[in-house]
């Protein structure tokens, strides 16, 4: 697979912290109540990530491991199938608040990812739409090629999103071009059932455990949600990895 292309970091998002006590308490509750097949929660979170919370605090947290896949096979990860600690990214190709964390935070992410210690899995949710999705499939078809992080990095590129119209099919399949793809082989996966089945079992594995915004993330089998500073993920992998060993 090809190497993360270096990025600077630069300062991260903050958002008021009276919201963010707030709508933590809220995403534990929807959470803890998805896992448990508990049916009676209602509303969805804010599918922008705007105004949504951070780590939720507390000894009663639960465990959602379980959304690591840890499979030598998965296209869409970097790092060891064996690394102490798995971050499972839920994503959605028009979402700002994933393009900043892919900007901002990833790079510091990947340098864990280098020392062995840390293995990303990428999952998107496409709460946004069709053109999501489509990006979703075009990113998994890059990926049969060995080019996801390359391709993901482009409709990412600078921090900042594509237009809707910038992620219509002749666009991806452009931007194949562009990075040196096998094109016919590029547009018949991106029309495949096998790449149409395997983006919707990731934007399941999501639903599933309730994330239902993006960006959202389970970094050593606990939650992280919305748009939250860098420090937020250093401190968080801090305490997996110490937990770990």
């Amino acid at each position: 697979m090809p190497a993360e292309s270096p990025r600077s970091s630069r300062p991260a998002w903050l958002l008021p912290v009276a919201v963010v006590a707030v709508a933590a308490i809220l995403v534990a509750l929807i959470l803890a109540m998805n896992r448990d097949g508990d049916t009676g929660a209602t509303g969805e979170l804010d599918p922008s990530g705007e105004g949504a919370p951070t780590e939720v605090d507390g000894p009663a947290q639960p465990d959602f491991s379980e959304a690591e896949r840890r499979d030598e096979s998965d296209l869409l990860a970097i790092g060891p199938v064996d690394a102490p600690v798995v971050v499972v990214v839920f994503s959605d190709y028009q979402c700002p608040f994933c393009a900043k964390w892919s900007e901002e935070t990833m790079p510091l992410m990947t340098e864990h990812v280098e020392a062995g210690d840390l293995r990303i899995e990428w999952r998107d949710v496409n709460v946004f739409g069709p053109a999501s999705e489509r990006a979703a499939r075009a990113s998994y078809a890059a990926a049969e090629q060995g080019a996801f992080w390359e391709y993901h990095d482009e409709l990412f590129a600078g921090g900042d999103t594509r237009s809707e119209g910038d992620l219509s099919e002749d666009a991806l399949i452009a931007l194949a071009d562009e990075l040196g793809l096998d094109t016919d082989q590029f547009t018949a996966d991106l029309a495949s059932e096998q790449t149409a089945q395997q983006i919707a079992d990731n934007q399941q594995l999501g639903l599933d455990i309730g994330a239902y915004s993006t960006p959202a993330f389970i970094l050593g089998g606990q939650p992280i949600v919305g748009a939250q500073p860098s420090q937020v993920f250093v401190d968080a992998f801090d305490d997996a990895l110490s937990a770990a060993e």
